[in-house]
C-alpha cells in the first residue's frame, strides 16, 4: 500500500517475527523451571520458594530498570536496545545451562537474564508503532504476545517432557542455545523503520521522555489502567509460576501441571490474536478490557477449587483466553490514550507496573494453606479481578484511528468519550 507520503512494507512482517523469536526466547527461559519446581529443588539441594525465585528475579529486575530501558528504546532505536537485550539473553541462557548443580551460578546467570528481559517486553507497542498503519498495531502487539504466550507455553510442556529422560541442566543448554539463535537472526534481520512511515502518525515527534511520563501520568484513564495492569500481569505471573505447586495437593504431578499450564498458554494464543483484532475491526478497546477481566473469574475460580483434571484443563483455558487478550488490548489503548507520550515509555511503565505485582506471587506463596493449597490465594485474587473489571467502566475510550491525529487534551484525556 503506497500512497505517495505514507507506504506499508511487506518487510513489516520480517522485522515483526524476528522480535517475535526474541519474546519468544526469554519467555521460555523464565517459565522453564515451574513445571519441574520439585525436581530442581531436589537438584539443586534448595526449597521450593527458592526455585520460585528462577521466575520471580525477572519480575524484581523490571522494578529498576524498566523505565532506563524505556529510555533508551525511545533514544536510541529499539533495533540497538532489543539486539542488546538478545544478545544478553543468548549469552546468559547458555551460562545457565553451563551451570550444572550448582544453584549459585544458575541464579547468578538468571539474574543476568532477567536484566535482559525488560529490553524485550517494553518494546512491544514500539515496533508496531514504526512499521504498521494504526488499524493494524493491536494485532501486531496481539502476535508479540503469542510469540510470548507460546515461548511460556513450550516451557511448560518441554520441560517436564524432556526431564523424563535428560537432567536439567541439559534442558537449560538446549533453551540458551535456541535463545541465542534468536538473537542472531533479530540482530542480522532487524530494521529500525521503513524508508517511508506507514502513516501520518508514525512520523510525528514525540514528546521527550521525563515529558512523556508527566503527561502519561496525568491521564487519569492510564492512571487505571497501570492499577489494571498491575492486577492482570500478579495473577498471570503467579499462576504460571507456582502451577506445579498449585495442582499439587490435588495429586497431579509435573506433567499434569506442565499440560495445564499449556492449556492456558494455547487459550491465551487464540484469546490473545482475536480479540486484538476485532478492537482493531471495532475501532475500539474499552469493552474488550472489560469484558476480558470479567470472563476471566470463572476460569480463574475453577483453578481455585476443581478437582477433576478435565474441569481444570476447561477452567485453565477460559483463564487463558480472557486474562491473555487483555494484554495487548491495553497496551495499545495506553499508548493512543497517552499521546504524544512515546510509546516506549508507556509500555515500560505497564510492564513495570505488571512486574512489580511479583508481590503476588510472592503473597500467594506466604498464603499456602497447611496442606500445600492455594485456594485462599486464588480466591482473593477472584475478587481483584472483579474489582478491576468494574475500574474499566470509568475508563475513556480512545478511538484507535481517532488517537493518530489527535493531540493530547491538556485535562489529560485523549480520543472520543464513547463508553
Amino acid at each position: 500500500m503506497d500512497s505517495g507520503k505514507t507506504r506499508v512494507y511487506g518487510y513489516r512482517w520480517v522485522v515483526l517475527g524476528a522480535f517475535m523469536m526474541v519474546n519468544l526466547a526469554i519467555q521460555l527461559l523464565w517459565i522453564s523451571y515451574a513445571p519441574v519446581t520439585g525436581q530442581a529443588a531436589a537438584l539443586y539441594g534448595v526449597s521450593d520458594l527458592k526455585i520460585g525465585m528462577f521466575s520471580m528475579l525477572f519480575m524484581l529486575a523490571f522494578i529498576p530498570l524498566s523505565i532506563p530501558v524505556s529510555w533508551a528504546i525511545d533514544t536510541l532505536g529499539f533495533r540497538v536496545t532489543v539486539g542488546v537485550g538478545s544478545a544478553l539473553m543468548g549469552a546468559f541462557g547458555v551460562m545457565r545451562g553451563l551451570a550444572g548443580d550448582g544453584y549459585g551460578l544458575a541464579f547468578a546467570a538468571t539474574v543476568g537474564l532477567a536484566a535482559a528481559q525488560p529490553f524485550l517486553l517494553n518494546a512491544w507497542t514500539k515496533v508496531p508503532a514504526l512499521w504498521f498503519p494504526p488499524g493494524e498495531r493491536a494485532t501486531a502487539v496481539g502476535l508479540v504476545t503469542l510469540a510470548n504466550l507460546v515461548g511460556t507455553a513450550l516451557g511448560m510442556v518441554l520441560t517436564p517432557a524432556l526431564a523424563e529422560s535428560l537432567p536439567i541442566p541439559t534442558i537449560q543448554l538446549y533453551y540458551g542455545a535456541f535463545s541465542a539463535a534468536c538473537a542472531a537472526i533479530f540482530i542480522v534481520v532487524a530494521r529500525e523503520k521503513p524508508a517511508t512511515p506507514p502513516s501520518d502518525d508514525a512520523g510525528q515527534a514525540r514528546s521527550l521522555m521525563l515529558e512523556g511520563l508527566r503527561h502519561a501520568f496525568a491521564v487519569p484513564s492510564f492512571r487505571r489502567y497501570l492499577v489494571l495492569s498491575f492486577v492482570g500481569l500478579g495473577i498471570f505471573n503467579g499462576v504460571t509460576t507456582w502451577i506445579e505447586a498449585i495442582v499439587r495437593p490435588r495429586g497431579f504431578g509435573p506433567s499434569e501441571a506442565g499440560t495445564l499450564g499449556a492449556v492456558m498458554l494455547v487459550a491465551g494464543v487464540v484469546g490473545a490474536v482475536l480479540l486484538p483484532a476485532l478492537s482493531d475491526k471495532a475501532g475500539r478497546r474499552k469493552p474488550f478490557l472489560g469484558l476480558g477481566l470479567a470472563l476471566a473469574i470463572p476460569g480463574l475460580a475453577g483453578i481455585a477449587l476443581a478437582q477433576s483434571f478435565a474441569l481444570l484443563c476447561a477452567s485453565a483455558a477460559a483463564l487463558g483466553f480472557f486474562l491473555t487478550s487483555v494484554m495487548p488490548t491495553g497496551m495499545q489503548y495506553a499508548s493512543e490514550v497517552t499521546r504524544p507520550t512515546p510509546e516506549g515509555t508507556s509500555n515500560g511503565l505497564i510492564q513495570l507496573f505488571g512486574q512489580a505485582s511479583v508481590a503476588f506471587v510472592y503473597l500467594m506463596e506466604a498464603m499456602r494453606g497447611a496442606d500445600g493449597s492455594f485456594t485462599l490465594a486464588l480466591i482473593v485474587a477472584c475478587g481483584l479481578l472483579a474489582v478491576s473489571a468494574l475500574v474499566t467502566i470509568s475508563l475513556t475510550e480512545s478511538s484507535p484511528l481517532a488517537s493518530a491525529s489527535m493531540a493530547a487534551d491538556p485535562s489529560g484525556e485523549t480520543g472520543s468519550s464513547r463508553g
